[in-house]
């Protein structure tokens, strides 16, 4: 068969040639390329930013769903100190380092040579919901920058063409697929399709008009793409998009951005963020734009022009700056979006403890710091949802968040804890079951033939349910016999009473190990003949003038006293409460009556119901009567006297009195239960009754208000709570104090210094009590009754010539300390101590000042006793404006205003009995000199003149410093300085002017300054007329001009705030350049914060009490005609602990 062999080798030879065009492609593009049919590939790659950390940015890609992408990202490390730290977002805020995993993974490397960390993410077999924008977000300690990047993932299409193999197919009717034989039909109308195909590919591409192509390639926004084919009607969007990537388009060089924004900005909420653009021409008018909307200059938006720099600055950012911005120049725009990122949200009160019974409702509450945040509950680390039968219920009432769980179970029991992304809190709730009460039982019944049996009980929990049962029996339902729940009571009712029906009756409640039981007696009639009187009798179990029964009965429940009574004719029937005849029938107490029966009843005993009771019955054959004693037992009464007799730093002691009345049961112990102050929870501090009356409770938290409260317990139940406490904190007393000294001591005083105690605890520190007592003695006596508040204290009265000891105590409102003691006793006399002056330095030499100026000069001295101070001015008393003030340390020399006879030697003496120390002091009191004396012009040549004088008579009582020279026309007679600070009495006045007559004028100087007058010339010069003969220069002038350098640069420096400091710099230049100071980069304008000085080439920026804002990068930029030159410095400002 030739032809299916020709044919197989034509499928082979295609196959060969296809294999090769593939390697072809793989050779000619990068491997792992994803960038196929994105949009962002249209665009040539950015340009890296000079002020950023990234060398290459994660670009935008296309990939089909189910394959590999990786996202590549090189950071430039020579500009980091330390390894930076890189998170990778999708959207906003998802971060996608939570996800890291099979599909999601994170690499990194560093290349020690280069200096660039390489941070990858690769995302295996991408899906549909992998389609979005993502970010990579780089963080070093002092800079930060991020980047955006797309990546689109192209659903799957079925694409069977280029399977060759399927083509092929086996004729036959034979099912095995190595039988039949090759049919190659299939492939050539496969290639015929494939041909239609292209050529009706090339027909869609000649459908798209040429002009089209053009209004792409200036495409800068993805949407833009979406409007041009609604616009043309180019329904095939990906083709077109797929085509245009292949053309070459140029990159178009921006005209009027020489920088533009970043792709994106993140700042926190509250912060401040600056958006630069940097322009090709400073004149070109530019608008910025908030979501399409233009944005005006404002206090929270500021614009600033830097050179050919235009910054926005938006203060104060909130939520609502959280868009897109865009930057326009004339037709070319720019764009940005800005990240705002909330705080963290804390936990401003935390949840508390609760302790609660099985079905009560649990109400956990906390406050977060900012409104409508969003929190997370957890139980016992698992977190909790709403489930369908809507167990957890969770409510948000501005910064509150509440928990509600409707019907707590024992289940519930757990650690809950409420999460935000800045704090938690975490509280304890506690479900105990609830514990049943009764409160009436089950009472006998006597009942008779035909009559109604009622069996009724009370307990507390009106959903409780039970069974009654009769002899162990469960009793059901039935015509006679009615069952019935009704809130808190339970009743058992049997109509029609027979004898069968005798017997125990029982009712237990569902789910309580408790029973309440009463009898039912059947009272059978007997028909004797009697005689028709008979005397009365009561029926009792012990009956007689002298038997008593005794009847215990709880507090609020029904006591019910039926006496059955017999006697022909009916006897008449009297009860006794104690001594009184008790006759009510109706009320809670009241009597009922019946036939052959007399009954009590008591709907609800109280504590006043005790008493003994006598029932007396009488008919005229006789009478008979009994003693019923009624005990009525209760709770008891609450404790008395609680209260807290002593405290620690994390314990308390609670001590109480027994209750007055115990109930009629002995109290077998009691509860105890505490909270902080303001809090509606209580917490038990035990579980089982407590026999003693002191309790100490510990593990409380120092310096927290707490109160405590106490039950008492018998046999009935738990008393009603005691009296809280009085609020008490949980505190210790101080350590004691440190570094005990004594400083000082005289005949009669003492002074001790000392430092506050290492520990102080919650309690703080009141004061301090010093104590003292003679040496050999243990008898401490207060040396003062107040407390001290300083660490410092002078102790008076002390007995001269005693050794003493002296201690100090710490007291606060736990308690005294323990006390710090000297360590050697001290003995009370007074050290004679040398006198000695201590003259301050500027004294040591001459004291000048000023004629009307004050003199106020303070000398300060040691010397103990008080030493006697002399004061002498060259051997003489002082003259009366002379005040001296002394004191036990210094005294005081002042002149209210000075004059020049107050200048002269001026002797101090300070005198201890024989010993003395003497110090001497020179004043001057200087004022402006006089005028200088005979004035004269000595000598004229050619343009100059000699100008001669004398000293002034009067040089103001100081050295003359030297002279100022004045020249003036007598035509204008305008003077003009023609020297100053001239130290001769000589001086030659040049440049004069031809033809001019001049006077001459000089003051004398001194360190007050010019002399009133001055001293006028007593003749003129006169600078004649002469011929003038110009002789042209035979040399090449110097050519002096350069260009500006700093001889000196900045150096760094560190400064405290508060105190003013400079930077200087030394610069030369010709011509003169002019200096520019900056601060990080930003030129400093008219701000009285500093001050600019120029003197001599040298440059000082004073910054006047600088604060830790003034810290930043300082610059001197010096600019001439010739270049410029720069220096830069850091300034540290730190802030004094």
């Amino acid at each position: 068969m030739p032809e299916p062999a020709a044919a197989k080798k034509e499928v082979k030879k295609e196959e060969k040639k296809e294999k090769k065009e593939e390697k072809k492609g793989e050779t000619q593009e990068p491997p792992k390329d994803t960038k196929d049919d994105s949009l962002d590939d249209i665009h040539p790659p950015e340009q890296r930013d000079p002020d950023g950390l990234f060398l290459s940015k994660p670009q935008s890609v296309l990939v089909d769903c189910g394959k590999d992408v990786t996202a590549v990202a090189r950071v430039d490390g020579a500009q980091l100190a330390a390894k930076p730290a890189v998170r990778w977002f999708k959207g906003k805020w998802l971060e996608l380092g939570i996800k890291s995993g099979t599909r999601f993974q994170f690499r990194e490397a560093f290349d020690k040579d280069s200096k660039v960390y390489t941070f990858e993410l690769h995302i295996s077999k991408v899906v549909i919901s992998d389609r979005g924008d993502y970010r990579c977000e780089v963080t070093a300690k002092d800079k930060k920058d991020s980047c955006s990047f797309n990546i689109d993932v192209e659903a799957p299409r079925p694409n069977d063409k280029d399977n060759v193999l399927q083509a092929f197919k086996r004729t036959g009717e034979a099912k095995g697929d190595m039988a039949g034989e090759l049919d190659f039909s299939g492939l050539l109308k496969k290639r015929e399709v494939q041909v239609e195909e292209k050529k009706k590919k090339k027909d869609e591409d000649d459908q798209f008009p040429p002009e089209i192509w053009e209004l792409l390639k200036g495409v800068t926004k993805k949407s833009e793409y979406e409007r041009i084919a609604f616009q043309y009607g180019i329904t095939d969007l990906r083709g077109m998009l797929k085509r245009l990537k292949k053309i070459k388009v140029e990159p178009k060089k921006s005209e009027a951005f020489v920088r533009k924004l970043d792709p994106a900005y993140q700042v926190d909420k509250g912060n401040k963020i600056k958006l630069m653009v940097e322009l090709s021409n400073p004149d070109l008018p530019l608008k910025w734009y908030k979501n399409g909307q233009l944005i005006k200059p404002s206090t929270k938006y500021v614009f600033e022009n830097v050179g050919l720099k235009r910054i926005l600055t938006i203060h104060k950012c909130s939520l609502a700056d959280d868009a897109a911005y865009e930057c326009r120049v004339n037709e070319e725009k720019c764009f940005t979006e800005v990240f705002v990122k909330e705080p963290p949200v804390t936990i401003a009160k935390g949840l508390d403890d609760q302790q609660v019974f099985v079905g009560d409702r649990v109400v956990l509450e906390t406050e977060v710091s900012e409104e409508g945040a969003q929190v997370m509950w957890m139980k016992d680390g698992v977190e909790l949802t709403r489930e369908e039968t809507f167990k957890y219920r969770f409510k948000k009432d501005g910064k509150k968040h509440y928990l509600i769980i409707n019907e707590a179970t024992k289940e519930d029991t757990g650690h809950y804890k409420v999460m935000t992304n800045g704090g938690e809190s975490e509280a304890e709730v506690i479900v105990e079951d609830k514990k049943l009460e009764v409160l009436q039982g089950i009472a006998d019944l006597t009942v008779k033939a035909k009559e109604q049996a009622v069996f009724k009980c009370e307990v507390s929990d009106e959903k409780v349910t039970g069974k009654w049962y009769k002899n162990g029996v469960e009793v059901r339902p039935s015509k006679r016999i009615h069952i019935s729940h009704n809130g808190r009571f339970h009743k058992l009712v049997i109509d029609d009473v027979r004898p069968e029906d005798e017997g125990d009756y029982t009712f237990i409640p569902d789910g309580y190990a408790l029973s309440l039981s009463a009898k039912l007696n059947f009272l059978e009639i007997k028909v004797e003949y009697v005689p028709k009187q008979e005397p009365p009798k009561i029926h009792l179990d012990t009956s007689g003038k002298t038997a008593e029964n005794t009847i215990v009965v709880v507090a609020g429940n029904k006591l019910r006293l039926d006496v059955p009574i017999s006697g022909e004719p009916a006897p008449t029937v009297t009860w006794m409460k104690g001594d009184e005849l008790f006759t009510e029938t109706e009320g809670r107490a009241h009597i009922e009556e019946k036939k052959e029966l007399s009954s009590f009843v008591i709907e609800s005993a109280e504590r006043g119901d005790e008493a003994r009771y006598t029932i007396k019955v009488t008919n005229p054959v006789g009478e008979d009567s009994a003693v019923l004693l009624v005990k009525v037992v209760d709770v008891p009464d609450p404790p008395e006297s609680v209260r807290i007799t002593s405290v620690g730093e994390d314990w308390a002691v609670l001590a109480w009195d027994p209750p007055k009345y115990d109930g009629g049961q002995p109290v077998t112990g009691y509860l105890i239960e505490r909270k902080k102050k303001g809090s509606m929870r209580w917490m038990k501090l035990n579980f089982e009754v407590y026999t003693g009356t002191t309790y100490e409770s510990t593990k409380m938290i120092e310096g927290i208000l707490y109160e405590m409260r106490v039950f008492a317990v018998n046999a009935i139940g738990i008393s009603q709570p005691s009296h809280n406490t009085q609020p008490f904190m949980p505190i210790a007393p101080t350590s004691e104090p440190t570094h005990l000294i004594l400083e000082d001591v005289t005949d009669t005083t003492a002074t001790l210094k000392w430092r506050p105690p290492e520990r102080v605890g919650a309690g703080g520190i009141d004061g301090y009590l010093v104590e003292y007592c003679r040496e050999g003695s243990d008898e401490w006596i207060p040396a003062n009754t107040e407390l001290v508040e300083r660490c410092g204290f002078t102790v008076k009265g002390l007995p001269t010539g005693e050794k003493l000891l002296f201690r100090v105590i710490g007291v606060n409102i736990a308690g005294k300390s323990p006390p710090a003691t000297l360590l050697q006793p001290a003995t009370i006399r007074e050290i004679v101590e040398r006198p000695k002056i201590r003259l301050p330095r500027q004294l040591r030499q001459t004291y000048v000042r000023k004629v009307g100026e004050q003199v106020n000069l303070v000398i300060p001295f040691q010397g103990k006793p008080r030493p006697r101070v002399t004061w002498t001015k060259e051997g003489q008393a002082l003259d009366k404006d002379i005040n001296i003030r002394t004191s036990d340390l210094d005294t005081v020399f002042f002149i209210r205003a000075a004059g020049r006879h107050h200048s002269g030697q001026y002797e101090l003496s300070v005198c201890i009995e024989n010993m003395e120390d003497t110090a001497s002091l020179c004043l001057r009191i200087v004022e402006k000199p006089g005028p200088p004396q005979a004035v004269k012009v000595k000598e004229v040549w050619g343009f100059n003149a000699l100008v001669e004088w004398e000293p002034p008579k009067d040089n103001g009582n100081s050295e003359i410093t030297g002279y100022c020279i004045q020249k003036a026309d007598k035509k204008t007679m305008e003077w003009f300085t023609v020297y100053e600070h001239n130290r001769l009495t000589r001086c030659t006045v040049s440049d004069l002017v031809m033809g001019n007559e001049y006077l001459f004028r000089v003051y004398s100087e001194n360190v007050c300054g010019l002399s009133e007058a001055p001293g006028l010339s007593q003749n003129s010069a006169r600078i004649p007329k002469a011929g003038l003969i110009l002789k042209p220069m035979d040399y090449k002038e110097h050519d002096f001009r350069s260009a500006p350098k700093f001889l000196t640069p900045l150096v760094d420096r560190t400064a405290v705030a508060g105190y003013s400091t400079a930077l200087n710099c030394a610069v030369r230049g010709h011509p003169k350049p002019k200096v520019i100071w900056l601060k990080n980069k930003m030129e400093i304008g008219e701000d009285p914060k500093f001050l600019m000085k120029h003197s001599q080439g040298v440059l000082t920026l004073h910054i006047r009490k600088p604060s830790p804002f003034d810290s930043g990068t300082y610059s001197c930029r010096a600019v001439n005609e010739l270049g410029e030159a720069l220096t830069e410095c850091k300034l540290e400002i730190r802030v004094p602990q």
